[in-house]
């Protein structure tokens, strides 16, 4: 095949794993399901009389779905393509595979697609899907195959950026990070052009199709209407969905030859390859006191400059003994009670380049500060609690980084074989945990603090009460806790990288896809919200019944079960009390449900460390 035996190789073998099969069943379901919630809450909110309220029905659920699936498509191309080759440079088999005569194609191509191989799968498994959709009217052909278009061009564009940034970084976290940085960058760029903010045109196009051309989330909410809009700047392209899709290609075609050209150059990196005598004797002259390196460096400048000798040249050509030099012993770092914890904090373990990461982070959150005070400053910016809805990407991207955090924090350790170290020594669980914990906490405080402040800050501004203030920095603090336990249960659970990292990201993403579904229908088939419990039964139910595989199938206990089924039925408590601001409600749903789930991740986690992470087993 053109993309040679990587991908050969793992098209041979996914057939064989039950997961895929699992992966693409639950995704179609999941489809069907919120299909029929939707349809449940028409009926029991509407009369749906004639084929027009039909064609209305059909064509919301068809432009929700098509975002939905937009956000997983993009989300999952760009992790598993970055998780599938950040797990071979832990694992140190890609240098392995660059010993082979693998070309260089071969192997960044290979990579890429089998990386991107499930979600392929799975869009091809929801196809069935939008067709019947069309049934109900009010949907073309031509408007599933534009947002299939743009589905596929979106994901492989991401897909190419993450398996790019994860052969050009070393560690795990910057692969990631550094990944959904870019991708929020990137649509933060189309909502400032789709805004308005940097003008009406450029060069001659309206920044409104520029817009579409560069985001994909302005693409899709384009490709999902009946007709699309038709720009003469653009010439032949005619459609900013055209524009698109040529941008994303562009994109992808760029980035894999640039990876294509720099794999061997950036592989292996200068931590993986072994230091020379003379690559080593810097390191070693650090340990002398900086006078004995002066007197050093004094003598060799007199060398230089009486080349026929001195006074000190001809003592000491006549056997006078040298000067003498004081020398201290190497200097030593006093490491804490909690080496984990010490090592986390005090050392670079993630690598130096997590300081871009920071940057990064720091510039959108620039960005989402200056757009807040703006709002604030025009009048533009809603009351009351719904004020702090223009923040939640920022919460989102905060999230995602900490869980990211957490998870790679272990499955960077088992990978490198440095968790089977920490294994036979006599740290305790309790020091591994709480240890991992406090590291991830130090290295994202930027992403732990910065968002509460600028719930502070709305709070001072007056567009949020002084109540509604200390309720959202709470509710964000818990749901900070709540990402940190789940990366690190996932890291301790699963015993490959891929499938820890999938496992996290994928959970903390889907709650959130869920929440932003529910209140799409909710808003978008408006009607009493507690008539709209029973058609979220089955949902909620089916949810909690997939969170308790994913938290509790390889570590079974009674609080993850109760917690697993909780928390659905607490999240739609709390949509439906933000939508009529009951906060105070919301809150109390929160914490109780995600702080519950979090102790009981973190008390399995501690005292049956030693069996999850095979120290012992059940015999012993």
């Amino acid at each position: 095949m053109f993309v040679g035996p990587v991908f050969h190789r793992e098209v041979s073998i996914a057939p064989r794993r039950l997961r895929i099969y699992v992966a693409r069943t639950t995704y179609a379901a999941g489809l069907l399901l919120l299909v029929f919630t939707a349809w449940m809450v028409v009926c029991g909110s509407q009369n749906v009389g004639d084929l027009g309220d039909l064609a209305r029905f059909g064509t919301i659920l068809f432009q929700l779905l098509a975002t939905l699936q937009l956000a997983w498509a993009v989300f999952f191309s760009a992790m598993l393509a970055a998780a599938a080759v950040a797990q071979e440079k832990d694992r140190k088999t890609l240098l392995l595979l660059l010993l082979t005569r693998l070309t260089n194609s071969e192997l960044v191509l290979g990579k890429l697609f089998a990386g991107m191989l499930s979600v392929f799968v799975m869009l091809l498994a929801g196809l069935p899907l939008f067709i019947m959709l069309a049934l109900l009217g009010g949907i073309s052909a031509e408007q599933i195959a534009r947002v299939f278009a743009v589905t596929l061009a979106a994901a492989l564009a991401c897909g190419s950026l993450g398996s790019f940034i994860a052969l050009w970084r070393e560690k795990t976290f910057q692969a990631l990070a550094l990944t959904v940085l870019t991708l929020v960058l990137w649509i933060a760029l189309g909502e400032i052009l789709a805004g308005g903010v940097a003008g009406e045109t450029w060069w001659g196009i309206s920044c409104k199709t520029l817009a579409c051309g560069i985001s994909p989330w302005q693409a899709i909410r384009e490709a999902a209407q009946p007709w699309t809009s038709v720009d003469p700047a653009l010439g032949g392209l005619q459609s900013p969905i055209y524009l698109f899709l040529l941008v994303s290609l562009s994109i992808a075609a760029a980035i894999n030859l640039l990876a294509i050209a720099m794999v061997r150059v950036w592989n292996p990196s200068r931590e993986a390859m072994p230091q020379t005598i003379e690559e080593a004797a810097p390191a070693k002259e650090t340990i002398f006191d900086t006078e004995e390196r002066l007197t050093k460096t004094a003598a060799a400048s007199r060398a230089w400059r009486y080349p026929f000798g001195s006074n000190a040249a001809a003592s000491q050509a006549a056997g006078a003994a040298p000067p003498k030099t004081i020398t201290k012993t190497a200097r030593t770092r006093h490491v804490w009670d909690n080496p984990i914890i010490w090592r986390e904090i005090r050392t670079w373990a993630y690598g130096r380049k997590t300081l871009f990461i920071r940057l990064a982070y720091l510039l959108l959150f620039a960005l989402a500060a200056g757009s807040l005070h703006w709002m604030i400053r025009t009048g533009q910016l809603p009351q009351y609690a719904h004020g702090a809805a223009v923040l939640v990407p920022l919460f989102l991207l905060s999230l995602i980084l900490v869980n990211a955090q957490a998870v790679t924090s272990l499955t960077s350790e088992r990978d490198a074989k440095a968790l089977d170290l920490l294994l036979a020594t006599d740290l305790s669980p309790k020091e591994i945990v709480f240890g991992k914990l406090g590291g991830v906490f130090f290295n994202t405080k930027e992403m732990v603090v910065l968002p509460p402040a600028l719930c502070v800050y709305l709070g001072a501004s007056g567009a949020l009460s002084a109540e509604n203030t200390v309720f959202l920095v709470v509710g964000l603090l818990v749901m900070y806790l709540f990402a940190a336990m789940l990366g690190l249960h996932a890291g301790i659970s699963y015993g490959t990288s891929a499938s820890a990292i999938a496992t996290s990201l994928g959970t903390l993403f889907f709650m959130t896809i869920g929440v932003a579904a529910c209140m799409r229908i909710m808003l978008a088939f408006s009607g009493s919200f507690e008539a709209q419990f029973v058609p979220f039964f089955a949902y909620m139910v089916l949810g909690g019944a997939g969170l308790y595989v994913v938290l509790g199938a390889r570590n079974p206990s009674a609080a993850i079960g109760l917690a697993s089924f909780l928390c659905p039925f607490a999240t739609f408590y709390a949509i439906t009390s933000y939508l009529q601001n009951f906060t105070l409600a919301m809150l109390f749903s929160i914490v109780a449900a995600y702080g519950f789930t979090t102790v009981a991740m973190l008390i399995p986690a501690i005292f049956e460390f030693d069996i999850a992470t095979g120290r012992t087993t059940l015999d012993e």
